[in-house]
């Protein structure tokens, strides 16, 4: 009789790359929609502010929230009085104009790129671990084919069919899983970078059109 204990862990595999690739997908899909959002929102902000007289109607925009929108409000927030009467400083608000104005708007862009690079590293580990995983089920498929053989005495294919046939679906599932989360790693780690660039440039500007409107003149 045929010992059936090792048959499991080729089931194990299968199962644990099952769950990887529907976390895969599942961040694929939700990282996907978020970027798509990011990158509409932060068009139609654009547009609305570049647009606006002065920079008192560009803080009164009403629109869908977006990263630029949210940096406006942390650069704005600089030029305005700060502490009790204005006069009173604390060590948070001890900062110059210039710098606190450079500071807000340097921490907001690193708070919207943590929010877009949640999740990456997810799919990072799984395009990373995913063959290992198909490799060891391709092992233990092996293996199960020789203590086959060494059991049943013969090395026909209906003996070594089996265990050969695990081998060959872990492998192939390890690659299922690792594939799509490899790519998709890749193409949402650039798209962040185009977004990052592009916060970085509206950073730059909303700087230029502060210093020249309210430090220049003085």
């Amino acid at each position: 009789m045929i010992n059936t204990a090792s048959i499991p862990a080729v089931a194990i595999s299968l199962w644990v790359l099952a769950a990887f690739s529907a976390v895969t997908w599942a961040l694929i899909i939700i990282k996907g929609i978020q970027q798509f959002r990011f990158g509409r929102s932060n068009r139609r902000y654009s547009k609305v502010f570049w647009a606006s007289a002065n920079l008192q109607v560009a803080s009164e925009i009403k629109s869908d929230p977006s990263a630029l929108a949210r940096l406006a409000i942390a650069g704005l927030d600089a030029l305005r009085p700060s502490g009790p009467g204005a006069g009173e400083q604390d060590l948070e608000h001890s900062w110059d104009r210039h710098e606190l104005l450079e500071r807000n708007l340097r921490q907001q862009i690193h708070r919207e790129r943590r929010a877009l690079e949640s999740g990456l590293a997810v799919l990072a580990t799984v395009g990373s671990t995913s063959p290992f995983v198909g490799l060891f089920g391709t092992v233990w498929g092996i293996m199960e084919s020789f203590r086959r053989i060494g059991v049943m005495k013969s090395a026909s294919l209906a003996v070594v069919a089996p265990g050969i046939a695990e081998a060959l679906i872990a492998t192939a599932a390890g690659l299922a899983a690792a594939i799509p989360a490899v790519i998709f790693y890749n193409y949402f780690l650039g798209r962040i970078n185009v977004i990052s660039t592009e916060m970085d440039n509206f950073s730059s500007e909303l700087i230029n059109i502060i210093e020249r409107i309210y430090w220049q003149k003085r």
